[in-house]
């Protein structure tokens, strides 16, 4: 069984703020002043980056007064565009230091430290009260837990009567993806589950479900329209793997578009609410 230093090791090479000011600063942005767009690119660690987030967060009823938490949190690009959209106050949790650090360092430069804050923590035991949260949503990170039933039930506890759930994760499908992915390096520190398995954890574990999609054409669609943007000689919207992984980013986004091609895996969006 993986420990959770493994999987922080996976994210974490040391020198996250150094490479990102680098990468900003290439594209004529300055570092020390940047915006929530230019950061996006970068900030928006999971599946379709921005897309992906705007999707959800289109599909959730948050008002301005809602304290709404993020589980694995990264360096808070989804964090600071709920808070911006919504004026609602936003909790980051994540298990990696260095992502904290950097989410924290953003998020001053942003001006956004009166709604959003991070804590270092796992996301099996959470150090909030029960009932502390108006909602809670995860981006591609339950893929690098083994105990799903515990992430359930932790993300049950902290919610309060009723509050929602949303998950955008990637789910199992016809196989097992090639590795290195940008979730692990090795099945080491993967752990894929079905969507009818999530779907029946997240019931066995106190949620209603609202809604539960797969996502697989618009990630096949992105794949392809970032692949042409690159053929032109331009950027793709979507950088933050290259950020994170470096060496091993091309090869990881490559196998990645492959399991998406022949279906091995299956990103999906489930919105659940917490009975009571």
């Amino acid at each position: 069984m993986p420990s959770t230093r493994d999987v922080a090791e996976h994210y974490s090479q040391g020198n996250l703020l150094e490479r990102l000011n680098a990468a900003l600063a290439h594209d004529g942005v300055d570092p020390l002043r940047p915006s929530v767009e230019s950061l996006a690119p970068y900030d928006q660690f999971h599946g379709r980056g921005l897309e992906a987030t705007v999707e959800i967060a289109n599909l959730l009823d948050i008002d301005g007064d809602h304290h709404i938490l993020d589980v694995g949190s990264g360096i808070g690009g989804p964090v600071r565009y709920f808070a911006r959209r919504f004026g609602c106050r936003v909790t980051g949790i994540d298990l990696t230091a260095e992502f904290c650090v950097v989410a924290q360092h953003l998020t001053r430069l942003l001006d956004m430290e009166r709604r959003v804050d991070f804590v270092l923590g796992t996301a099996v035991s959470m150090p909030f009260a029960t009932g502390s949260f108006d909602g809670a949503y995860s981006m591609n990170v339950s893929m690098n837990i083994a105990d799903k039933r515990a992430l359930y039930r932790e993300m049950y506890r902290v919610l309060k009567p009723t509050a929602w759930l949303a998950l955008s994760e990637i789910a199992m499908g016809s196989g097992v993806p090639d590795y290195p992915t940008p979730w692990a390096r090795s099945g080491h520190t993967s752990f894929l589950s079905t969507s009818d398995e999530t779907r029946a954890g997240l019931i066995a574990a106190g949620f209603d479900i609202v809604r539960l999609t797969d996502t697989l054409e618009q990630a096949r669609a992105f794949g392809a329209r970032s692949r042409a943007m690159v053929e032109r000689g331009e950027k793709p919207p979507h950088r933050a793997v290259m950020l994170m992984h470096g060496d091993i980013a091309a090869q990881a986004m490559g196998n990645t578009a492959r399991a998406l091609s022949d279906g091995r895996i299956v990103p999906i969006e489930i919105v659940a609410r917490k009975r009571r």
